[in-house]
């Protein structure tokens, strides 16, 4: 199974089990809540989902990667204490509580929330003395003589064996008490993560025509040679800080990601032509409807990997305007839910004569709201920059309303009356942002139109225009006729294979 489906798998479980009858009693015990066993290859993103799942599901999460403990750490230290049995008493042996266990309290008593996951990476390469407190774990729920706190759904993480010498095999006993998740990496979903992510085009465009370089795991006699998913992923992250830096990657930067040398060296190589074509190819004048008739001859002759990146950095530049603007658009609209609260507020009860008050006074309550939910780990990357950018914005109107003339914001109507015309101002703005974003777009097909006709440029541009999670978005609330167009007559299914069949021909 894919590691989409698998993270789907693993969301429907927590589902379940965290669902509780009238009486608030989960309505699959614990004992009956199998852990969720994750086994797959390194690098394809089992530790990466969970961060996800945990957030979109609104609950805790604590990870630990049990290779990195001892069976002290993992299960407390003993010490002795006195109890009577039958009259007499004894010494008994007993046990601190777990770390791990304690950091599931502590997590609850940090962030508010009393349901979450516990993640355990590595679980099969645990150590000789801490084997038996994995099958324990696995089996009971416990560490040492302390059990995992209800509502806290166990998901362990491991690798097969060929992929790591220490993998200890589980044995039928505790298998059956597990819910066992096979992941293996696929490609076109990997690209529908990177795509919405924002992954760096170029190692998008790259893994598009070499799809077999994507996931790579060799034995040589010089040792293991790989690329993951993990490394691509990395090596996007750093490849945009380069661009930042003004800093060349070169090929000993990429093998320090990419383990596999023949295939750094074949990025390295395809990432120089990659910046080339976007100098040559003065892509910020064609999508501003400056094209040179050279650049469509040249475009015209080029080859066809040379075509794929051209249309890779037109995508590139409309997916970043798409992006934006629903990255706006959520930030207004978080807005405008602050501002109805504002208003019913600064309208309720008796006038107020002193509005900005009560603006200061939302502007902290939003405040506080947005570090409950960023200390809780609750928000996404994206989701905390949308945070911060509105309480950044509702500090300027507070500010703004401060520096007005006092006859202008005196009373609660005329501050909101000030507030609103702000606001507005922002969704003018946002709305000229989605008119060019749209003329981008027309501009883009003006090239692809006279550059390639109809043909399987077309067809590609279009099927990656399909693919984009924002693409698909924006073109679905603005009128774009060529797309539909296009869309109708090109992408037909015996068209889609013949393109997808020579991008794999390109790829070996």
């Amino acid at each position: 199974m894919n590691i989409k489906r698998a993270k789907q798998e693993i969301k429907d479980a927590i589902e379940a089990y965290l669902l509780k009858d009238e009486y608030g009693t989960y309505v699959i015990p614990q004992i009956r809540q199998r852990p969720v066993l994750l086994l797959g290859a390194p690098g394809i993103g089992k530790t990466q989902i969970m961060e996800q799942i945990a957030k979109e599901c609104g609950i805790g999460l604590v990870a630990y990667t049990i290779t990195h403990h001892t069976r002290q750490s993992a299960i407390g230290l003993p010490f002795i204490s006195k109890h009577e049995y039958g009259g007499k008493e004894y010494a008994v042996t007993e046990y601190t509580m777990s770390e791990i266990v304690a950091s599931i309290y502590n997590k609850m008593e940090q962030t508010g929330l009393s349901e979450g996951i516990l993640f355990i990476d590595e679980i099969n390469c645990v150590s000789e003395t801490l084997a038996p407190a994995m099958l324990q774990f696995l089996q009971c729920k416990m560490f040492g003589n302390h059990a995992i706190p209800q509502g806290w759904v166990i998901v362990a993480a491991g690798n097969p064996p060929e992929y790591n010498k220490s993998v200890r095999e589980f044995d039928v006993v505790t298998m059956d008490r597990v819910k066992k998740i096979e992941v293996e990496p696929d490609f076109a979903v990997w690209k529908e993560y990177a795509v919405q992510n924002q992954l760096h085009p170029a190692v998008i465009a790259y893994l598009t025509t070499r799809t077999t370089n994507f996931y790579r795991m060799e034995t040589t006699v010089d040792g293991r040679k790989f690329a993951t998913p993990r490394g691509w992923e990395d090596l996007s992250q750093m490849l945009y800080v380069y661009e930042q830096l003004q800093k060349n990657m070169d090929r000993d930067v990429v093998v320090q990601y990419i383990q596999h040398e023949k295939i750094a060296k074949d990025f390295a190589n395809y990432l120089e032509l990659y910046y080339k074509y976007q100098m040559d190819y003065q892509l910020d004048a064609v999508l501003q409807g400056k094209i040179d008739p050279l650049l469509l001859k040249k475009a015209g002759n080029a080859s066809f990997d040379e075509r794929l990146s051209v249309l890779s950095l037109l995508l590139a530049r409309c997916r970043r305007a798409f992006a934006t603007i629903f990255q706006k658009r959520a930030e207004l609209e978080l807005l405008f839910g602050e501002l109805k609260k504002l208003r019913m507020q600064l309208l309720e009860g008796e006038a107020v004569t002193e509005p900005q008050c009560k603006v200061q006074a939302a502007v902290e309550a939003f405040a506080g709201e947005y570090e409950a939910k960023h200390r809780a780990e609750l928000l996404t990357r994206r989701e905390d920059h949308i945070y911060r950018a509105v309480q950044e914005t509702l500090e300027h109107y507070a500010s703004r309303l401060l520096a007005l003339d006092e006859r202008e914001a005196a009373t609660a109507e005329g501050a909101f009356a000030c507030i609103r015309s702000w606001f507005n101002e922002a969704q003018d703005a946002l709305d000229a942002q989605e008119t060019e974003a749209l003329a981008m777009l027309e501009h883009a097909f003006d090239f692809v139109e006279e550059a390639y006709g109809g043909g399987q440029e077309m067809v590609i541009f279009i099927t990656e225009l399909n693919s984009d999670y924002y693409s698909v978005k924006f073109l679905g609330e603005h009128e774009c006729e060529r797309y539909y167009r296009y869309n109708k007559q090109l992408l037909l299914d015996d068209a889609s294979q013949s393109i997808e069949e020579r991008l794999r021909q390109i790829g070996r």
